[in-house]
C-alpha cells in the first residue's frame, strides 16, 4: 500500500510543482523544501490533495517538514492517518 502512496503522492508532485518534468529525479528521502521543489504554497496545496484524495483530516499541528518534507515522510504521514481512520 505504501507503494502506491508513495507513487500517487509522487505523481501529484511531478505534475504540479515539476510540470511534469520527469527528468528531475526525486528520491524518496529527497527535501521537497531544501532542494526548491515545493513552497509553501505549495505545502498547502500538497495538504488539500492528500485531504481530497485519502479522505483525511491534516491538522495544522501536523503540517511540519517531519510529515510532508519528503516523499518517504508525506507516505508514512498518509499511511498512519488512513490506518488509524480505519481502525476508528
Amino acid at each position: 500500500m505504501t507503494d502506491t502512496i508513495r507513487d500517487t503522492v509522487k505523481a501529484f508532485v511531478i505534475e504540479n510543482f515539476l510540470f511534469g518534468d520527469t527528468t528531475h529525479a526525486i528520491a524518496d528521502t529527497d527535501s521537497l523544501i531544501e532542494n526548491g521543489i515545493i513552497d509553501s504554497t505549495g505545502v498547502l496545496e500538497l495538504v488539500a490533495f492528500i485531504e481530497d484524495r485519502y479522505e483525511i483530516a491534516v491538522a495544522d499541528a501536523d503540517i511540519v517538514p517531519a510529515n510532508l518534507d519528503s516523499l518517504a515522510r508525506i507516505t508514512a504521514f498518509i499511511a498512519l492517518k488512513t490506518a488509524a481512520l480505519a481502525a476508528a
